[in-house]
């Protein structure tokens, strides 16, 4: 297979006040994966389309490495076709009258390497080899799946774009794909861009996470830094933090290194958080894994730490784990245990537990609207 093109950064910052709101900014350099999330509506496969050159927004420029692929300033917005963009779109698209290997031929760019041969070499790099002369109809959805991403690289591209690849597939292909793209995006010297709404998809995937609401990009970082560090409630609510509550700073110990929190009449120790004068309200947030069971069978050193007693309201079994809601007398609190332990311990819904909360986990944010959707 020829050489991909050599590595470039894409960098984007759009803003438009309709039809689809957008005040967005991204970054992704070669061989990372920049993962998007956010509701339907807010505005994702619209980034996509804009870096593709199907949409053209009308503030902002896009490049990729020194090439300026729009700028208003300069009145530049290059074609689709002169972009070197690969996309995957969720429903494929194949040409369904054409064979798998006449599907990606037709994107080969003439080259020194000949039309066919530059398409069984892509096909086998998706593990498609054996199955080239097979219509989109003989195929099994993740086998379409591979073929569109061959027909992708064909163009030989500079980003390559995914818009909810594994959307129609069953979970069981789903992981499959997923760990063969995680494989193949090290091989690939460019920018990857992936839209999903799964947030387990994109804590799998993602080198940077960008969280999108109503076209504006709320916090783009690691994946674990917005999954236990949020910049905001709006933040935590989008990414499915369930433990998102308001509380009051009640006082600083900066000899302990600890914040005390006030939380509906429970004090809570967290890392010192001095920028909050005692009396700021603000909001705060701690991750289900981070709330640990106080186990009758095997007392941990945690169970000093926060610990908070309470009736268990909602308790669902889920195969190898057992998600729990805790009403507490502050709130209610969810987590999740190992099915055994849940069994072992004698956990049943309306039963007393007592939980703690691990100190170094809680993260404190400036006071805002928890309750967005």
């Amino acid at each position: 297979m020829a050489a991909p093109a050599p590595g470039r950064s894409l960098s984007l910052r759009v803003a438009q006040p309709a039809p689809i709101p957008l005040q967005a900014e991204l970054e992704c350099g070669p061989g990372q994966l920049l993962v998007i999330v956010g509701p339907s509506g807010s505005g994702k496969t619209t980034l996509l389309r804009s870096i593709a050159g199907l949409h053209r927004p009308r503030h902002g420029e896009i490049r990729c490495g020194d090439q300026i692929w729009q700028d208003e300033k300069d009145h530049v917005c290059l074609a689709p076709q002169l972009r070197r963009v690969g996309m995957v779109f969720q429903d494929y698209a194949l040409f369904p009258h054409l064979s798998a290997l006449q599907n990606v031929a037709l994107a080969v760019h003439d080259g020194a390497v000949p039309r066919v041969d530059r398409a069984c070499a892509l096909l086998e790099l998706v593990h498609m080899a054996g199955l080239e002369h097979r219509r989109p109809s003989e195929l099994s959805g993740g086998q379409q799946q591979r073929v569109a991403l061959a027909r992708a690289l064909a163009r030989e591209p500079s980003v390559l774009l995914l818009d909810e690849p594994f959307a129609a597939v069953d979970q069981q292909t789903r992981r499959k794909l997923m760990r063969e793209l995680s494989r193949l995006r090290r091989q690939l010297d460019m920018p990857v861009i992936l839209v999903t709404h799964d947030l387990d998809e994109a804590r799998m995937l993602a080198d940077t996470m960008c969280v999108l609401h109503r076209g504006e990009t709320l916090q783009t970082d690691t994946p674990e830094i917005i999954l236990s560090r949020p910049k905001s409630a709006a933040v935590a609510r989008l990414v499915g933090l369930d433990n998102l509550f308001t509380g009051e700073i009640a006082a600083h110990l900066p000899d302990r290194g600890i914040t005390l929190l006030r939380w509906n009449g429970t004090e809570l120790e967290c890392p010192l958080h001095g920028e909050f004068p005692p009396g700021t309200r603000v909001d705060w947030v701690i991750p289900a894994e981070r709330v640990i069971l106080h186990r009758r069978d095997r007392p941990s050193r945690g169970e000093n730490e926060n610990p908070v007693s309470g009736e268990i309201e909602d308790y669902l079994p889920l195969g190898a784990s057992t998600a729990l809601t805790v009403r507490t007398g502050a709130g209610s609190l969810f987590l999740s245990v190992p099915t055994h332990v849940a069994r072992r311990n004698d956990l049943a819904r309306g039963g007393p537990v007592t939980v703690s909360l691990l100190a170094e986990a809680i993260h404190l944010m400036p006071a805002g609207h928890p309750h967005l959707p």
